[in-house]
């Protein structure tokens, strides 16, 4: 059986996603050392300790995301997080910079280290000189792989393997991004957050037309009864020869439930939903909907949960274009 790995951004979204029948759960402190640092999400230290005991209490566990990369002379507060994570008793910490997983390998030899999808590891002389040098137990690949090249991964590395099972589809290499940082100044490897809450905003245009705008450059523009996307750079729509199209990627969400039978063959470890920045009613929901899926095979539509209301199976069938 593969392992149910669930978002929570909130100590109230962990109770829902260990209500639901996650396995594990994933999280992040209140600061730039993950890569959801949003305003209002994420915890302290204080509700990291609490939420643990509570999901160990129910045989759930907690893995905490210190997957930002530091800059020159800050790397204390990644220092911080990792002795804030072994003190919470974490069942794992979750890395992508180099010199942080160095650090965690000297300081915290007993703690349990996964690789980030941040680190963007896509081939197996990557993952094999992560597993050489830093002993990662699993890593979290990138959403730009087919099952037959995550196989293929698998075969050769023999390490515990997860992949995104829901959630949102990026054009980009995990932790290789920067456009919205072009725009804000904030960037989402460093300062962990991708087209901050502060700079966006939704201004009236044409008569029923809404236009999403990140700072001061327009995204998007859109009637009252057509979905939108989040105003991300890559989920923009622009105008080229004259036409107005999504350039990188449509507003559609991952959904890998019509294959999980497909990614249990390949050798997958474990099925991550996507998703900290959204709210207990959906990790509830889609949690629920995964468990239902793997215990039973049975399915539950969750298109209204899908970015853009309209579902993908990604590079999963098609490969990285």
């Amino acid at each position: 059986m593969m392992e149910l790995v669930c978002p929570a951004g909130t100590p109230a979204a962990l109770t829902a996603a260990v209500n639901a029948g996650a396995d594990t759960i994933y999280c992040g402190y209140n600061n730039c050392t993950n890569a959801r640092n949003y305003p209002g999400l994420n915890f302290s230290q204080k509700e990291m300790t609490e939420s643990i005991s509570f999901a160990h209490s129910h045989g759930v566990k907690v893995l905490i995301a210190v997957n930002t990369f530091p800059k020159a002379g800050e790397e204390k507060y990644w220092h911080q997080a990792l002795h804030d994570a072994f003190e919470a008793k974490a069942d794992a910490v979750i890395l992508a910079d180099i010199g942080v997983l160095d650090y965690a390998t000297k300081k915290f030899p007993k703690m349990r280290r996964h690789l980030s999808v941040q680190a963007s590891a896509a081939n197996d002389f990557s993952i094999a000189f992560y597993k050489e040098h830093f002993d990662i137990k699993r890593v979290v690949l990138p959403r730009i792989l087919s099952i037959e090249e995550i196989k293929s991964l698998i075969d050769k590395t023999g390490l515990e393997t997860e992949v995104f099972a829901f959630g949102s589809v990026g054009p980009m290499s995990e932790g290789r991004c920067f456009l919205s940082s072009y725009i804000t100044g904030l960037s989402p490897t460093s300062e962990g957050v991708c087209a901050p809450a502060s700079h966006v905003s939704y201004k009236p245009y044409d008569n029923d037309t809404i236009k999403s705008c990140l700072g001061d450059v327009t995204l998007n523009h859109f009637s009252k009864d057509e979905a939108a996307p989040y105003p991300t750079p890559c989920k923009g729509r622009y105008k080229v020869n004259s036409k107005s199209l999504y350039l990188f990627e449509d507003p559609v969400g991952l959904n890998a439930m019509d294959i999980l039978s497909q990614l249990r063959d390949a050798g997958v470890t474990a099925l991550k939903i996507e998703g900290r920045q959204r709210s207990k009613a959906y990790v509830a929901q889609t949690v629920a909907a995964f468990r239902k899926a793997l215990d039973s095979s049975s399915h539950k539509s969750l298109a209204r949960a899908a970015e853009g209301g309209s579902e993908t199976f990604g590079a999963y069938k098609a490969g990285w274009k």
